[in-house]
């Protein structure tokens, strides 16, 4: 099974950037399909963003639209969630995740990181 490592969080002001990075161990990462989910204290784990296997066609919760940028490196073994523009909303703890399948729903994803923090000042 793949390990996934998340790094990159910390505390920002509001409006500014973020950029997290999920390592993945392995030589089979790009068989994987990736996603970025995340977790607000007393909140359900929610989507974030979605890529496909090979970096096509990326796909986004519609809070996320337009702020966040999900990209993968398969020579790297390594997943980013590039964060713009963030607000307190945006506060969570920030998980990447793997599947062979492409999909939303948390329970679809077999294999977790154990999560970076995210902590947007107002």
């Amino acid at each position: 099974q793949v390990q996934l490592v998340e790094s990159g969080g910390g505390l920002v002001q509001a409006g500014g950037s973020l950029r997290l990075s999920c390592a993945a161990s392995g030589r089979t990462f790009s068989s994987y399909h990736m996603a970025w989910f995340r977790q607000a204290p007393g909140k359900e784990r929610e989507f974030v963003a979605r890529i496909t296997l090979g970096g096509y066609n990326p796909y986004y919760a519609d809070s996320m639209k337009g702020r966040f940028t999900i990209s993968r490196d398969n020579a790297k073994n390594t997943v980013y969630l590039q964060m713009n523009s963030l607000n307190a909303e945006d506060t969570a703890v920030y998980y990447c995740a793997a599947s062979n399948l492409q999909s939303r729903i948390s329970r679809e994803y077999p294999y977790w990181g154990q999560g970076t923090q995210v902590t947007v000042s107002s």
